[in-house]
């Protein structure tokens, strides 16, 4: 069955549903009052309270209070889950091996428990980070200035990676830190740090800060620098959809 519900069932038989879909590796939500312990690189109780419990099919275990986005007690995936009956009470317990952790919860009263048949095999799609910038500018190198050539991306150096490190066209080293958002003070004081490591031939080298905006105490310290700055959206485009053309970057 795709999905299986039962509401308010009895220890014995949410402990039967519980095991089958742990068995049948299927996704299992449960409502319940329940207090958990956990032990392993620290300690922890968590007292009785009515919380969302999610066990996914890869192992994963969480605890779900009713406020917050991350869960207040989790197992990471592939930790191995099960259920048990002691004294006429329903327990769930996950154990990670490495390192040792385990998480033991009790239910105390089980409000809701369902078991569903998951099929989910698309991973989320993201764009608008500096790595999508990059391959926009390796790709469209005129976006930077006319004549730019980028050489190399991520060059390493004792400061860091470089994001691309190219020549403009009159063969001047030009070295370009990427930023998604608006940069501030950090960013130009990274982009110095990468200067500094050619600084036996300065006088031929440019730093070139890329981001959507700038703040005001940046530019200033750009500007004392004698880096620059250019201003570039990164591409929003996720990429089943990249056919869209970048001419409103230009």
């Amino acid at each position: 069955m795709k999905c299986q519900v039962f509401e308010n069932p009895s220890p014995k038989k949410a402990y039967r549903v519980i095991e089958e879909g742990i068995r049948k590796r299927v996704l299992i939500v449960i409502l319940a009052c329940c207090s958990a312990s956990y032990e392993g690189r620290a300690r922890s109780r968590l007292e009785p309270g009515e919380r969302l419990i999610v066990i996914k099919p890869d192992g994963t275990f969480m605890i779900h209070q009713d406020r917050k986005v991350d869960p207040v007690n989790w197992q990471p995936p592939r930790s191995r889950c099960r259920s048990y009956m002691k004294k006429g009470k329903l327990y769930l317990e996950s154990i990670r091996r490495s390192p040792e952790e385990r998480l033991e919860v009790e239910i105390h009263e089980a409000h809701l428990v369902s078991c569903y048949t998951a099929r989910d095999r698309h991973e989320l799609e993201v764009a608008g980070h500096e790595r999508d910038m990059g391959d926009m500018i390796m790709a469209h190198p005129h976006l930077i200035e006319k004549g730019f050539r980028p050489v190399a991306r991520e060059y390493s150096t004792d400061a860091g990676f470089i994001d691309i490190l190219g020549k403009d066209e009159n063969g001047s080293l030009v070295i370009i830190e990427l930023k998604s958002r608006k940069a501030g003070v950090s960013a130009v004081k990274q982009l110095k740090r990468y200067l500094d490591e050619f600084r036996d031939d300065r006088r031929g080298v440019r730093g070139m800060l890329v981001a959507p905006s700038i703040t005001h105490d940046a530019m200033e310290m750009l500007e004392d620098e004698g880096l620059e700055f250019r201003s570039l959206e990164p591409p929003r485009e996720l990429r089943s959809a990249r056919g869209v053309t970048l001419d409103n970057f230009s």
